[in-house]
């Protein structure tokens, strides 16, 4: 028979005073008391330490090695205890390449919808895309000028990893003398050694000829060749460019061809689709000139080039000198050529030598064969180049500023991809739905009969974690949302939903105070997500101080009497009711009404000429609004979940004060 309780004896994890309970399998269980009063110690540090600790025990030798040894928590024993997942107060990933759609799986899901159903169009001129038949695409070769000399190329591997020993024995058998691998020509009759931990391309030489009349049939049989081993696909190398033919996506009009539209080609992490300016992050950090030079009224001699009159420094890195040294001699070498007084405001000077100092010229020699090459791409290069940690960090925490990518507009794809649509939109723009449009937009999809056989259980992945999230109140949060900046409550929630989408059984999930940060609109719902959570069969151990969450719990543990050392006991444990007839349950008397927070009987006045002043704030989802928030005082930024509280003030009071 399955035991029903999971009993505790003698925890003595950190505060915890040898104490001993039993706390029912299979229920919502809420433990809660004073902030240090042994609440997390026992969840965390006792629950979920052994039955990681078990878990890890119960592996081979060989994998143990891996995971280390893990410590037994202060416990005499623990009885009835089944696998254990904690789901943290912590943020979740600081990758600036990781998104809510990638955490939740949803953008891998959209990836595959898009390649297998998208509609490509001319990044050019907008048109659908259609196949070119291989008459087309030798008609497009031919035009190419008289004389050019070209190379056909069909290719076989496109950035996969192996040794392709075999491969090419067998394209040497069919009788091809020649491969391309990673842009060098190989003869097949010597031996080639690849890295097999390596991506390659590798492409078959199938012709090389130059362009002049009476070469078309040639070139046909070429060309015909070539699409057959190629499946479908030509390179055209005629250098310095490479012209890519398919029979697959190809612009009548333009001659433009996307190549492969494969699930990897619409994800920002690989070479294949990410934007090569931003190389997929979607932004760009440079050297700002008014961080650089903050305040335009000083001269070179006052200072006024502020990383150059106040270096940073380490014991290893080169950028290490006195003001009145290595960068006042570049300084005074400029202002020596060109004829301008260092003493002269830095505003004052003309434009020209302004931009002189910042972005350097080639006319000036501060030394033999060194020409000054500015303020601003020295700094940007030692950012680039050094192995300090110390050094780049100081450096863009001081001196730079990320501005959206001028060339894919933030997202984060090559241009050619993002021409690709399902019902008229593309990849980047149902990324930057929220989960609640992104939920509305999958829901009502207009596909062909044909279209829903290919995509049917994609779609019904892409719906189900749409449904988790709204189910625990992020339906606000854009799919395209950095990890970086979610709170701590939201990447909570998230891997909340995502334990849900796993529909797990007989699990014991354990829980830091998940309401942080959530309205109060929100919790009945993010209470309704935990109890289906228990309904499958599992045991929830909530850490949390909420009385909405206390109230709908099966069982309550108080811990306390106080905090510290004054902590770590069982004050009562039972139903909500028990919990309130306590006497020396400080939890039940707040629940009763008995004690309570009291509202402050004077407040300090407003002072009008003591206000900071936002102006303009549109970051994220504010909308252009203007704010006055007084000095000295008390202030409280509320508003529902997702209303833009955390944006006006960390994104954009915050990092102005810091800057």
């Amino acid at each position: 028979m399955p035991q029903d309780k999971i009993i505790i004896k003698g925890a003595k994890e950190h505060n915890l005073k040898n104490i001993s309970l039993e706390i029912p399998r299979n229920r919502f269980v809420v433990i809660t008391g004073l902030s240090g009063s042994g609440k997390s110690s026992l969840a965390f540090d006792t629950i979920f330490a052994e039955g990681q600790r078990r878990y890890v025990e119960s592996l081979s030798t060989y994998a143990r090695q891996f995971l280390g040894q893990m410590e037994k928590p202060d416990v005499e024993q623990i009885q009835g205890l089944s696998p254990s997942i904690a789901i943290q107060q912590k943020g979740l990933s600081r990758n600036p390449r990781s998104t809510v759609g990638t955490l939740t799986e949803i953008y891998d899901y959209m990836r595959l919808l898009f390649a297998r159903i998208g509609h490509p169009h001319c990044p050019n001129c907008g048109r659908e895309i259609k196949p070119q038949t291989s008459q087309e695409i030798i008609e497009k070769v031919m035009g190419l000028p008289l004389k050019s000399e070209i190379t056909v190329l069909a290719p076989l591997v496109r950035g996969r990893r192996g040794e392709y020993r075999e491969l090419f024995e067998r394209i040497r058998k069919q009788g091809f003398v020649r491969v391309r691998v990673d842009g060098s020509v190989y003869g097949l009759d010597e031996e080639i050694k690849l890295n097999k931990k390596r991506k390659h391309n590798i492409e078959v030489v199938v012709d090389r000829l130059v362009m002049k009349p009476g070469v078309k049939k040639r070139l046909a049989d070429s060309i015909e060749t070539t699409l057959k081993l190629g499946e479908g696909q030509v390179i055209i190398s005629k250098k310095p460019e490479e012209l890519i033919y398919s029979e697959h996506h190809a612009c009548a009009k333009c001659g433009l061809s996307i190549g492969e539209v494969s699930p990897r080609a619409f994800s920002f992490n690989s070479p294949y689709g990410a934007c090569p300016a931003c190389t997929g992050i979607g932004i760009k950090s440079e050297v700002s000139p008014d961080i650089v030079v903050p305040d335009g009224s000083l001269s070179l001699n006052d200072g006024a080039i502020e990383p150059w009159s106040n270096p940073i420094t380490t014991k290893t890195h080169r950028w290490k000198s006195s003001w009145k040294g290595w960068y006042y001699e570049m300084l005074r070498t400029v202002s020596e050529h060109y004829g301008f007084s260092m003493d002269t405001p830095f505003e004052k000077l003309p434009k020209k030598y302004r931009d002189i100092i910042l972005y350097g010229s080639n006319e000036v020699y501060y030394r033999p064969g060194a020409v000054y090459e500015g303020v601003i791409p020295r700094t940007e290069r030692i950012y680039r180049d050094t192995d300090s940690e110390y050094v780049r960090n100081a450096i863009f925490e001081k001196y730079m500023h990320t501005t959206t990518c001028p060339a894919c507009g933030g997202d984060r794809l090559k241009k050619e991809l993002l021409s690709v649509t399902v019902s008229n939109k593309s990849i980047a723009e149902v990324s930057r739905m929220s989960i609640k449009e992104a939920g509305l937009f999958f829901n009502n999809l207009k596909l062909t009969e044909k279209e829903k056989t290919i995509v049917k259980q994609v779609l019904k992945e892409i719906r189900d974690r749409l449904g988790f999230l709204m189910s625990v109140g992020l339906d606000y949060i854009t799919i395209d949302r950095a990890a970086s900046t979610l709170a701590g409550g939201e990447a909570q929630r998230i891997n909340l939903a995502t334990q849900i989408g796993s529909s797990l059984t007989g699990v014991t999930y354990i829980l830091d105070e998940p309401t942080i940060g959530l309205h109060s609109r929100d919790t009945g719902r993010l209470i309704d997500s935990l109890v289906s959570l228990k309904n499958l069969g599992n045991t929830l151990i909530v850490v949390e101080h909420d009385i909405a969450t206390i109230n709908a719990a099966d069982h309550i543990i108080d811990l306390g009497p106080g905090a510290g050392e004054h902590g770590g006991r069982i004050v009562v444990s039972g139903s909500l009711d028990k919990v309130m007839r306590c006497k020396s349950s400080l939890t039940g008397k707040y629940l009763k009404g008995e004690l309570k927070v009291p509202v402050p009987e004077e407040r300090r006045p407003v002072k009008p000429d003591r206000v900071i002043e936002i102006k303009g704030a549109s970051q994220f989802n504010l909308k252009d609004i203007n704010v006055r928030i007084p000095l000295g005082l008390f202030v409280c930024i509320t508003g529902v979940s997702g209303s833009g509280k955390s944006t006006l003030i960390q994104e954009i009071l915050y990092k102005a004060l810091a800057r």
